[in-house]
């Protein structure tokens, strides 16, 4: 059922690629560099911003509202 996947180089997940083409780092690279990196994704699909592994989800949950 889970297994471990790539997030960066040319193995990495389809998945991943889109989460990190739409939203790069704030310095333009799209590489993930650490565990917890997260993505905030709208109701149709659109990667609405990506947050580094220190944002906690207390500070994600305020942007949620204006997605719902």
């Amino acid at each position: 059922m889970f297994s471990k996947i790539d997030v960066n180089g040319t193995g990495a997940c389809e998945l991943y690629k889109i989460l990190k083409s739409a939203q790069p780092n704030a310095d333009g690279s799209e590489d993930i560099t650490w565990n917890f990196t997260k993505f905030l994704v709208d109701k149709n699909g659109k990667v609405v911003k990506r947050f580094d592994p220190k944002t906690s989800p207390e500070d994600i949950a305020t942007q949620l509202d204006s997605l719902l």
